[in-house]
């Protein structure tokens, strides 16, 4: 494998922007509800981030006993990175029906509608989504993340967000056609600025995200995410953090808790178990990650994951 020019892009002030221009948001599904106070809905905890759009009307929302009823106002968002198990409701104490058991009707894609109107009180409308994230490099990211992340305190200081926000105001309280389709590329949207808002402005940064926003090690992480098969050493990740090759290899280790050598085999792996589930062929697979047989990549991924790529990709396939 060819060593390539890493003087430029590897070398970039801010790793961290660099690894998260690769958020890739997948929406799972949309629901754009219209409530009618007393409601209440309980979102049971799953494996995907699920996303909240108050647009309009009282709403309260409750995870567990020790933070209670927290309100919520219109133009907030919530994202639950997680998919954190929550309820949220008209006020509280308000009985609850699962969001699953709701009748739904479609909007066209996977945007759907779902109405709670029963009530005579006041109306709430909601856009809520289950999204999930197709980059591999915000899985370390997204293990750090809190189960909630409400970015209203933040969200002054991005005008990007405040944007998106706006037009979701807009399009949830204006019923045109196209508007499911819109509210839901918006949402996507949303989900990116949020998670860039939290890695940025993350006080107490630990791990990987301490690790990616340091200016050396950083340096090198953004240089494995970008090029998985690259014939990556110490020595050529070392040169690349600007740092002796026993440096390099002490710093890596005390940040991220385990060797360069052992991060840059994992990380290939874990791109080759994404490939594999979206039906890549092993021989290129193979090719992309520099192997020089599919053989020696067969056994690199057992190895690594437990098991060989075509159990993997059968396993993915009835996931």
């Amino acid at each position: 494998m060819a060593m390539l020019d890493h003087s430029s892009k590897a070398l970039a002030s801010d790793p961290l922007s660099e690894v998260l221009e690769d958020i890739r948001v997948t929406g799972v599904n949309y629901v754009r509800c219209e409530l009618r106070h007393p409601w209440g809905l309980f979102f049971p905890k799953q494996a995907e981030a699920r996303l909240h759009f108050i647009s309009s009307g009282p709403c309260w929302l409750h995870m567990d006993d020790t933070q209670g009823w927290i309100e919520l106002k219109p133009g907030e968002i919530l994202m639950f990175p997680r998919g954190a198990e929550h309820i949220l409701a008209s006020e509280p104490g308000c009985v609850c029906k699962p969001v699953e058991e709701q009748r739904k009707v479609s909007l066209g894609g996977i945007v759907f509608k779902l109405q709670l109107t029963e009530g005579d009180g006041a109306a709430t409308q909601i856009f809520s989504g289950t999204i999930s994230f197709a980059a591999q490099a915000l899985r370390p990211l997204m293990g750090q993340m809190p189960d909630m992340l409400r970015p209203c305190e933040i969200a002054s200081e991005h005008a990007t967000l405040l944007a998106v926000l706006d037009a979701m105001g807009r399009e949830t309280s204006d019923v045109r056609l196209g508007g499911a389709t819109i509210l839901a590329r918006l949402a996507d949207v949303a989900a990116t600025h949020i998670i860039r808002a939290w890695a940025n402005n993350c006080s107490d940064a630990q791990g990987w995200l301490a690790a990616v926003r340091d200016p050396q090690i950083g340096r090198a992480l953004a240089a494995i995410h970008r090029t998985p098969g690259e014939d990556w050493t110490v020595e050529s990740l070392a040169s690349i953090a600007g740092l002796s090759r026993s440096s390099f290899a002490d710093k890596f280790r005390a940040v991220m808790g385990e060797g360069p050598a052992h991060y840059v085999a994992k990380w290939r792996m874990q791109m080759a178990g994404e490939w594999l589930a979206k039906d890549i062929p092993i021989a290129e697979i193979t090719e992309r990650l520099g192997y020089e047989s599919e053989a020696a990549f067969s056994r690199a991924f057992k190895r690594v994951m437990g098991e060989a790529p075509s159990r993997w990709r059968k396993h993915s396939a009835a996931a």
